[in-house]
């Protein structure tokens, strides 16, 4: 299967029509070249040999902030940051819609929730999210070093906005990341996301 290549500056995609494109389980994730929160073009191809973790985000959407809100999120990127795998928060709201942010909000949020992604990404014009899939905020996706998909769907089992249902449930992005820690397959490879439908 032949690599996808999306380069979006902000709201201009260079190639709109590849938003159709789909992502399966077990074949290469779609590259993109998006822009971060301090002005910087981040792209998929350049963390080849590394795991990457993406979550779709929606600060005003109350299911994001339940994981924000009980610290799950700040852990889950803390915890695997610090052991080297590339967390891509991206936010896919178009101008105008919940959820879009400035480069500088992005920033106060980060450091205000104490958040730890290696980047915060913009896709204004959707072509990024399209392209995977992404329907809600969150919606998480697992890539493993070889630039593979192992993972996409919700953080955990229990479809609720109230935090205290954090701990009861089954994280499915740690469910992930220990089966390729240990070279074991992943039992759920792809679930059902919930949460805000992204803005698109």
């Amino acid at each position: 299967m032949k690599r996808i290549f999306l380069t979006v500056m902000f709201a201009c995609a260079t190639f709109p029509a590849l938003a159709i494109a789909a992502v399966s389980i077990g074949k290469p994730a779609p590259d993109f070249t998006l822009l971060d929160s301090a002005g910087e073009s981040q792209s998929l191809a350049q963390f080849a040999g590394k795991k990457v973790i993406l979550e779709w985000t929606n600060h005003d959407c109350p299911f994001v902030q339940k994981h924000y809100d009980s610290q799950n999120m700040q852990s889950l990127q803390a915890r695997y940051t610090e052991q080297g795998v590339v967390w891509l928060s991206i936010i896919s709201s178009a101008e105008g819609k919940q959820g879009y942010v400035s480069a500088e909000k992005a920033n106060e949020l980060t450091v205000s929730r104490g958040a730890k992604p290696t980047h915060v990404l913009f896709d204004a014009s959707g072509d990024v999210g399209r392209a995977y899939g992404a329907k809600t905020t969150p919606h998480m996706y697992v890539i493993d070093e070889q630039g593979v998909l192992k993972y996409n769907g919700a953080i955990d089992s229990i479809s609720s906005s109230n935090p205290a249902d954090v701990e009861k449930a089954e994280n499915y992005v740690d469910s992930a990341m220990a089966a390729l820690a240990n070279d074991e397959p992943i039992e759920k490879t792809k679930t059902r996301p919930y949460g805000c439908s992204i803005k698109y």
